[in-house]
């Protein structure tokens, strides 16, 4: 090495020895920062390994509808479900198969909402995504009967399994019918009204499905949308995953507040999940609807409220922000809201946002 090139490498290391030498809470800062950011440099490289590996498969927005949701907007639910589906023209759409509306009284069973709604579905050439178990999207999050309710949990889970049967085996030769979801967002212990969240009883739920239905795959939400990699039991077909941007923080600051998570973060996430267990990830609630403060109901929230968390700006956002993760399957969160926006306020601007977006991705499959 020639002496001017000693004469850098020593001006470069003096310094660093000098600082390594002083005290212990040096050396510890210093290597927490350079595990950082040795962590951070890795999880890119797999965010960028997995959205350059799914870059070339097509991209399909759909997103939830939920009946009893329209009807909270007092709208017609069949009006909704069918602007959604012919005017924009999403691929696919979860529906709900709540129990207390299924079987509103033990042994009596009430399929006729579901029937006109996989009808409709099937007449629009789009796929569905079926929510089943006891934990399905939207609050109170699990739709026990009131008569389960005071049954011992060794009662209504086998009560539970029933009516799920009841369900797959309607269902299951639908040619509609792409994919169950097994209990949304199932250990979400912090949100919902829930008895149960027993990690036995979603093992043994999952095995039923695929014995009843071996020939379509079962979509498992991931138990935490921060970190952690999900390998534990039951191993699904696809892992979903909700992403949500801004909300309203009740707890501290009293204000909205935005997750600073950048795309790739998720796109991390998911090439890990594939990684290390093989399986692909979609986003099954892509935030597209305003999340009020506290005391406020968002049917009578101020419409300048709402814009606060969610408007035409803010929609567009969200999309570019869910094709940046690099999934490929999106499903959209508010589509009612979208819809009684636009026909009770006269105000069709969220409505043709997400409309122009999904005319996007259907052009370029």
């Amino acid at each position: 090495m020639s002496r001017k090139n000693r004469n850098r490498l020593g001006a470069l290391v003096g310094p660093l020895k000098r600082y390594w030498q002083k005290s212990v809470w040096r050396k510890v800062l210093a290597l927490t920062l350079a595990f950082m950011v040795l962590l951070t440099g890795v999880n890119y490289a797999v965010a960028q390994w997995y959205i350059a590996k799914h870059s070339k498969e097509p991209l399909t927005y759909g997103v939830t509808f939920v009946p009893n949701y329209a009807r909270y907007y007092d709208l017609d639910p069949k009006e909704v479900l069918s602007a959604i589906l012919n005017d924009l023209k999403v691929k696919q759409v979860r529906l709900v198969s709540y129990w207390d509306s299924i079987e509103p009284s033990p042994g009596n069973y009430d399929f006729s909402e579901l029937d006109w709604q996989f009808d409709m579905a099937e007449k629009a050439g789009v796929k569905v995504s079926l929510a089943i178990g006891l934990r399905q999207p939207r609050w109170p999050e699990c739709h026990m009967p009131s008569w389960a309710e005071v049954k011992s949990k060794s009662e209504w889970v086998t009560d539970l399994k029933t009516s799920m049967a009841k369900v797959i085996e309607r269902y299951k030769n639908r040619p509609s019918l792409d994919t169950y979801q097994l209990e949304n967002e199932f250990f979400m212990t912090v949100f919902g009204i829930c008895p149960d969240f027993s990690r036995d009883r979603l093992i043994d739920e999952y095995n039923m499905v695929k014995v009843l239905d071996p020939n379509h795959p079962v979509i498992v939400s991931r138990s935490n949308n921060w970190v952690g990699i999900p390998v534990g039991q039951p191993r699904p077909d696809v892992f979903g995953i909700s992403v949500y941007k801004r909300v309203w923080d009740k707890t501290i600051t009293k204000r909205y507040f935005e997750y600073p998570l950048p795309a790739w973060f998720y796109a991390a996430l998911a090439g890990w999940g594939q990684l290390l267990t093989g399986r692909n990830m979609i986003i099954h609630e892509l935030q597209a609807e305003p999340w009020v403060p506290d005391g406020y109901e968002l049917k009578i929230a101020p419409i300048s409220e709402q814009n606060k968390s969610m408007n035409p700006k803010r929609l567009k956002d969200r999309f570019e922000f869910g094709r940046a993760t690099g999934m490929r399957e999106i499903d959209l969160w508010g589509a009612e809201w979208w819809y009684w926006r636009k026909v009770h306020f006269g105000d069709p601007s969220l409505w043709n946002t997400a409309k122009e977006e999904i005319s996007k991705a259907n052009s370029a499959n």
